[in-house]
């Protein structure tokens, strides 16, 4: 019984949520109803936003579940075929995380520039390794003098608890098809062989990201190589070693995007405008995400560039 009405109090809580975000853009942002005629003749600029650790597929699932990326590359595709949208800002404030995961983000920013359309990074906190990996595929990079980016290079990394093990008396009897089957086993040190395959693989994966940063960045590999080794830096500092392009906050990104795009005046769609319902059931209610889009939203911004503009 007691399980029940937590369970219906619950579900009442998202309920007044949902209604809340949706009144909110009805009644308290009437300029919201005009955007989609003012879009039809103007054009518009795409705003995605890339919050978190990179990892591929559609994340844990729950409330405190880890998202994926799936969301991400829905949003960048889009926004491509969205004929309306004219150029897309990535915010971009992630410290890296899957490899994989990056390349795919890459790829869908690629796709959306060999659509004729310019896409612009905007920095935030921290566009460090897999954040700094999918911001080289954009036309241009901008970030504040504090953000700390860069990172390029590849860890791996695996526990050895293997004295631990032998202290608490654990033994493990390991069943395998072949040698490197249980490569990384936490029970036991790496042998100098399994330390050679590692190494092989962390250095194709490193040669994908200079690659990467090299042809995002017009710069030949020697000099991808000389900031290539893990180190982070601040946005200024980044800027002096060619790694982005200009200072500036989210506003001069999507200003940035405009003018790339040759828009005057544009308004902004924000791609990662998502409903209650799949913030608690996808694993999207994370960390500042409600109350930051509640300042960052969609009719937010159009309604402080129109203060502004007064």
């Amino acid at each position: 019984m007691k399980g029940k009405k937590i369970f219906i109090t619950l579900v009442v809580v998202v309920t007044v949520l949902a209604l809340g975000i949706i009144l909110r853009d009805v009644f308290l942002f009437p300029e919201w109803r005009d955007i989609t005629r003012e879009e039809a003749r103007r054009g518009r600029v795409g705003l995605i936003y890339v919050e978190g650790t990179i990892l591929a597929g559609r994340g844990q699932g729950g409330l405190m579940g880890a998202p994926g990326m799936d969301p991400v590359l829905k949003q960048l595709q889009e926004a491509r075929l969205d004929p309306q949208t004219r150029a897309v800002v990535l915010r971009v404030n992630s410290p890296g995380g899957s490899a994989a995961a990056s390349q795919e983000i890459h790829r869908e920013i690629s796709k959306i520039r060999e659509e004729g359309k310019p896409v612009v990074v905007s920095m935030a906190d921290v566009a460090a390794s897999g954040g700094y990996y999918i911001s080289v595929a954009a036309d241009k990079i901008m970030a504040n003098p504090g953000t700390t980016t860069g990172s390029i290079g590849v860890i791996m990394q695996f526990a050895n608890l293997e004295e631990l093990y032998e202290k608490l008396g654990v033994d493990f009897e390991t069943i395998k098809s072949g040698e490197y089957k249980d490569m990384g086993d936490p029970g036991r040190s790496v042998t100098p062989e399994e330390r050679e395959v590692m190494q092989a693989m962390a250095d194709d994966v490193f040669d994908q990201f200079v690659e990467a940063v090299a042809q995002g960045r017009e710069m030949s590999r020697e000099e991808v190589l000389e900031v290539a080794d893990g180190r982070v830096f601040t946005g200024r500092q980044a800027l002096d070693k060619g790694l982005i392009d200009d200072m500036g906050d989210l506003y001069d990104a999507v200003d940035a995007a405009a003018r790339l795009a040759n828009l005057e005046d544009p308004q902004v769609k924000d791609y990662t405008r998502v409903s209650p319902w799949s913030l608690f059931w996808s694993g999207g209610l994370q960390e500042e995400t409600v109350p930051y889009r509640l300042l960052e939203g969609i009719s937010f911004y159009n309604i402080i560039r129109g203060v502004e503009k007064q």
